[in-house]
Formats: C-alpha cells, structure tokens, sequence
C-alpha cells in the first residue's frame, strides 16, 4: 500500500479519484487521524456516493472516534445506497455491522 504522502501526491495531480481518496481513508485510519480519515471519506464519497465500503470503513473510523451514534448514521445512509446499486456483499456486511452497533449501543 502506498504512504500517505505517496497518495496525497497522487490526488494532488487527480483531486477527483475517489478510490485514491478511500485508499487515503484507510491509511489516516491505520494511524488513528480519525478527523482526516473521516475527511477523505467524505471526499471520496462526494465523488462517488455510490462507494459503499467508504460508508462501512467510515463509520468503523467513527466507533473507533468514539462516535457511534454518527457511525449508525454513516451505516445507514450506506446500506440504503447498497441496497439502491444493488451490491449485496455491501448489503450484508454493512446491515451486520450496524446491527452489531446497535445492540452493543
């Protein structure tokens, strides 16, 4: 996986490549930058609203934030979008990790 210096000297030539800004997500996450890893999600997300594991990657980023009430919003929002496209690996995976917040909250 390449450094996040790497990926921010991507996207600064293709501010607009969603995956490269999902990749960013995960590796702020890696290293607990939860405010900038909940920023690239969005980022990737305002591209591509239709990106369903920055939904699932994004409210994992916010439990660990301390912030499950916007985590269960975040999987909301993301299992209506898999349900919209139609991706039932996402719609599986998101539906039980909302389930498990909701019963752990």
């Amino acid at each position: 996986m390449p450094t996040i210096e790497q990926l921010e000297g991507i996207l600064a030539n293709d501010p607009d490549d969603a995956f490269m800004h999902y990749a960013l997500a995960l590796e702020y996450a890696k290293v607990q930058e939860h405010d900038k890893a909940v920023a690239s999600f969005d980022r990737c997300l305002a591209i591509d609203p239709s990106y369903c594991y920055a939904y699932f990657h994004k409210a994992k980023t916010l439990e660990a934030a301390g912030n499950a009430d916007e985590a269960i919003a975040t999987l909301e929002t993301g299992l209506g979008i898999a349900r919209e496209t139609g991706d039932q690996k996402a719609l599986g995976e998101i539906g039980g990790y909302l389930e498990s917040l909701r019963v752990g909250g």
